[in-house]
Formats: structure tokens, C-alpha cells, sequence
């Protein structure tokens, strides 16, 4: 019997969804401080180096790929006809921005974002990009700078609405 080759060429390619989606399964089974990031990467396929090409930690993990979130917020946002109403075009985004083809993926994600104690602190931090996409929109909409009061308050808002809702929704 011959003994298996070895493989040739770079190692297969992996993605923001597919290390996301392994440490959300471990962190699910396991408890997101039982799991290390040198568990993520080996589950993953990767080494822990490209693990970190991704994702600058552990706790941004569960987040997948942000960044592309708020990108698809903002593009929705700028394509709306102007003169929609700012709550009507907010509402608009909020919901194209929250539709995901897998629902029970989503909750899993929203559960361990919103209920591991571990996650806050850095979920401020990806909060405050999300407020900062929707301060800009209200700010450009209102012809004021995105740091004043009103574009400021609306993104606050708009963030205890959707947390709110996603605390609902997981209670169901």
C-alpha cells in the first residue's frame, strides 16, 4: 500500500462565512469561553495565522463579515428616492438590512452576540459603526454634521429599537 500523497499548491481557499459559522457551532456547543481561537482555526481548515487575516479576534468572531453588513446598509440607504421620508427610508434599510436566508443561523449569531457577557465590550465597538452609517444618512438627509445631536439621538435610537426587537425575537 502506498503511503498518501503529499498535497501540492496553496490550501483551499476559505471565507468570512465559513470561519463565522464554525466558531458560532463551537461557541454553541461549547460556550464561547471554552473555545479558543486555536480551536476556530484548526475546526476551520486554517491556520491560525489566516484566521487572523480575517478576523482581528475572537470576539469579533461571531460578527462574520461587518464591514459588507454596513457597506449593503449604506448602498441601501444612498438608493433610496430622497424623498422618502427619513423614518421611511431608516425602516426601509432596517429590514432589508436584517433579512438573512438562514434564520436559525441569524439566531444563533444574535443569541451569542446579545447573551455572552464576554461579547459586549466589543459589540459597542461594532455598534458604533452600525450608528455611524445611520448618523450619516440622517445627517447628509438634514444637511447637519453627523456628529450633532439629532443625527446622533436618531442612530442611538435606532439601535435600542433594533435590540430591543432582536431581544423579542430571540425570546420567542
Amino acid at each position: 500500500m502506498s503511503a498518501p500523497k503529499a498535497r501540492v499548491g496553496r490550501r483551499r481557499s476559505t471565507s468570512w462565512e465559513h470561519i463565522s459559522d464554525v466558531a458560532i457551532d463551537l461557541f454553541m456547543a461549547r460556550g464561547f469561553d471554552d473555545v479558543s481561537v486555536d480551536d476556530v482555526a484548526t475546526a476551520a481548515g486554517i491556520a491560525r495565522r489566516t484566521l487572523f487575516r480575517y478576523y482581528p479576534s475572537k470576539s469579533a468572531l461571531p460578527w462574520g463579515d461587518f464591514d459588507a453588513h454596513l457597506d449593503l446598509m449604506r448602498g441601501l440607504l444612498s438608493d433610496l428616492d430622497p424623498t422618502v421620508p427619513i423614518r421611511d427610508a431608516l425602516r426601509t434599510a432596517l429590514l432589508a438590512f436584517n433579512d438573512f436566508d438562514d434564520t436559525d443561523r441569524h439566531r444563533q449569531r444574535m443569541r451569542l452576540i446579545l447573551e455572552t457577557e464576554a461579547l459586549q465590550a466589543y459589540s459597542m465597538t461594532m455598534y458604533a459603526g452600525w450608528r455611524g452609517v445611520v448618523a450619516a444618512f440622517v445627517a447628509d438627509r438634514l444637511h447637519v454634521d453627523h456628529r450633532d445631536l439629532t443625527p446622533q439621538a436618531v442612530a442611538w435610537t435606532m439601535l435600542a429599537v433594533s435590540l430591543a426587537a432582536y431581544e423579542h425575537w430571540l425570546a420567542d
